[in-house]
């Protein structure tokens, strides 16, 4: 193994120069909040010697910024954010690898897919929903980021429910959620499924609406009284979860490094400010359980891809 021998001063890997952090989507994007925030926190907290530099690569629902690591390997100075693409970018063929090349450092946290639609939509709720998704077409859909992502697999569960042939729905995917909201308030779009966060300004504007969403309860805030597609008799709590990964083959010390530096980071009053404001649900694990968290998740995105006829 390429371990490094530096661990007898009981100090082992440390960042010798800036890490950078990439974040597969553009600025203000699902990838960009969570690397930022933690830069936020590492800083406020000095849990970390040199300086975080945020680096966007957009592109292929974060496909490009995981390339960027592969480029990278062996070197722990380079992180980026991880999510569900990582696995089904590979199974829909848009990847030829997914995180199985790289080191899985930790999962921060889980957000989850909503149903939007402008405030004056004659979608009223979401039994109008379900009826308008019996002819799947009939309904122009701006979807963030990547098709076969949790959005999409929420959204195709519901068409499936509804009777409606989700190879047919109507699909724009936008690289940000902040596209495809302003795609529905031009009404070039009649529905949205994207992360809930993205939504809130409009939606506390009353310039949208939340007709359902997919978690395995009730959100509060802005999306108080929204009911979950479980509610609706649909089995569907798929969420997106934001973690970090390293590139393959580092130092098996350096993974411990980063695995204090993250614990330490989520433990903070900052941190868990920053997950209740922006309605994330805390799904942190870290080491053996985080690759076994992944694992499972492979399986169930192959099954679920399969289901709806999204594998090529």
């Amino acid at each position: 193994s390429n371990r490094m021998n530096d661990g007898n001063d009981g100090r082992g890997w440390r960042p010798t120069r800036a890490v950078e952090l990439v974040a597969g989507t553009p600025p203000g994007g699902g990838q960009d909040r969570p690397a930022r925030a933690l830069i936020g926190v590492l800083e406020k907290h000095h849990l970390l010697d040199v300086p975080v530099n945020l680096t966007n690569i957009a592109g292929r629902g974060g496909g490009n910024a995981w390339d960027h690591l592969r480029r990278h390997r062996g070197d722990a100075h380079v992180l980026a954010i991880n999510s569900p693409t990582v696995i089904s970018n590979k199974l829909l063929g848009v990847a030829t690898a997914d995180y199985s090349d790289l080191t899985p450092l930790a999962n921060l946290y889980t957000e989850y897919p909503i149903f939007i639609v402008r405030a004056a939509s004659p979608i009223g709720d979401i039994g109008a929903l379900i009826r308008q998704l019996r002819d799947a077409a009939s309904v122009p859909i701006a979807l963030a980021t990547a098709i076969g992502n949790p959005n999409h697999i929420a959204l195709a569960r519901l068409t499936q429910h509804a009777g409606g042939d989700v190879k047919a729905l109507k699909i724009e995917v936008f690289d940000s959620a902040r596209y495809a909201i302003a795609h529905v308030l031009d009404g070039k779009a009649e529905l949205g499924v994207i992360t809930a966060v993205s939504a809130v300004p409009e939606l506390a504007e009353c310039r949208l609406r939340t007709l359902t969403l997919s978690a395995p309860r009730r959100l509060g805030g802005v999306f108080e009284g929204v009911p979950t597609l479980i509610e609706s008799g649909i089995d569907c709590k798929v969420g997106m979860w934001r973690g970090l990964v390293a590139p393959g083959a580092i130092p098996e010390d350096a993974v411990a490094f980063w695995t204090n530096v993250l614990s330490a980071a989520v433990a903070t009053e900052e941190w868990r400010a920053e997950l209740q404001k922006k309605y994330w649900a805390d799904t942190f694990t870290a080491g053996a359980e985080e690759r076994a968290f992944l694992d499972d998740e492979r399986a169930v995105t192959t099954a679920a891809l399969r289901d709806l006829g999204l594998v090529p």
